[in-house]
């Protein structure tokens, strides 16, 4: 991925980032699988992280997973998360998650039913972004926050991309010129509390662009502010090149 010069992008690679990363997918997860001993359960929706980074599932008390682990005190366990763009755009994954660890149950009350509550003691994280797996240490898991935009992310990102194309367009002057050739289609993919992510679709194969913010974004409120600055280069770009 191409980044614009911004001294908030270097945050990027930090193991930091990686741990907020990973938070921010279960935050608004596409797909979350959960795996034990030749088992599987989707449990998109079902699922929350605890203060102390554990992973918190509310299984139906009649599903398959459940009767398994209802002669387990504890098991070995996989959940896999995947991330998928919300923009209709080429190669939709985003990123992938991993966890392991020991999944021990209760049950629970819930409108009358009765769950299960499965807990996942983390053991090890993972987070693989563009081809490359980062290890993630559980305490540093267990200490990030979400992003502040992950919640709302892919409503802003429908929004932008359905009835902004004009402000895509203007945003697409701070891109060089030179990664402009051949270019069929931009549409926004990714928005994080560093900035905005243009997907660059060619005849064949796509180029992501970062548009850094000036500084991180602490809350929602704060986004407008910053594609406003962004815009406002923008407009300088295109006095730059009308000369």
């Amino acid at each position: 991925m191409i980044a614009l010069s911004n001294p908030s992008t270097s945050a990027l690679d930090s193991a930091d980032d990686a741990s907020v990363r990973l938070r921010s997918m279960l935050v608004a997860a596409d797909s979350l699988t959960l795996h034990i001993a030749g088992v599987e359960a989707y449990v998109l929706g079902r699922h929350a992280v605890a203060d102390d980074g554990r992973l918190r599932i509310a299984l139906p008390a009649d599903g398959r997973l459940t009767h398994h682990l209802a002669h387990e005190q504890e098991a070995v366990a996989l959940v896999e998360v995947t991330d998928l763009a919300p923009t209709p755009v080429r190669n939709r994954v985003r990123g992938r998650g991993r966890f392991t660890g020991w999944l021990v149950t209760q049950a629970t009350t819930n409108g009358g039913d009765e769950d299960l509550l499965a807990v996942l003691d983390l053991a090890t994280a993972e987070l693989t972004v563009d081809g490359r797996t980062t290890c993630i240490d559980p305490d540093a898991f267990a200490a990030a926050d979400p992003d502040p935009l992950a919640a709302a992310e892919a409503e802003m990102l429908c929004h932008l991309d359905h009835h902004h194309p004009d402000t895509v367009e203007r945003l697409c002057r701070l891109i060089p010129a030179r990664h402009l050739q051949g270019v069929q289609q931009v549409r926004p993919v990714r928005l994080d509390r560093h900035g905005l992510v243009l997907r660059l679709e060619l005849s064949r194969g796509d180029r992501d662009v970062r548009l850094g913010f000036r500084s991180p974004l602490r809350h929602p409120d704060q986004l407008g502010v910053q594609i406003e600055a962004l815009l406002r280069e923008s407009r300088r770009c295109r006095s730059r090149r009308a000369y």
